[in-house]
């Protein structure tokens, strides 16, 4: 299961980020890979979805997605405040259409 999370996470990202994402992806576990694809999934099924146009927006994103599963007693673990980190690492790491932004400064704007 882990290799197929790498697998798909890394199809999401942008062409020229590819082996950067592959290469931060290999390093988390099941669990937070797991986390990071709840996320992409809950985002194609929000029906307003839009791009992010900076670091802090993705934050916001996250932390109404956290806010969401720890509604669900079941989703909650010790380290969510982790995985958010992650989540917000891959993202500005990949370049998600519509989620991320460029990960250097100096990078075009996303709008």
């Amino acid at each position: 299961m882990r290799n197929s999370l790498v697998a798909a996470l890394v199809a999401c990202a942008d062409r020229p980020l590819k082996s950067e994402a592959r290469r931060f992806l290999t390093g988390l576990s099941a669990d937070e890979l797991q986390f990071i694809a709840e996320f992409l999934g809950s985002c194609v099924l929000e029906s307003q979805v839009r791009h992010a146009r900076n670091r802090a927006e993705l934050a916001e994103r996250i932390a109404r997605f956290h806010q969401e599963r720890a509604d669900c007693a079941r989703m909650r673990s010790p380290d969510q405040e982790l995985k958010m980190i992650l989540l917000l690492e891959y993202l500005c790491r990949s370049g998600v259409p519509g989620l991320s932004m460029p990960a250097r400064a100096g990078g075009s704007s996303v709008n």
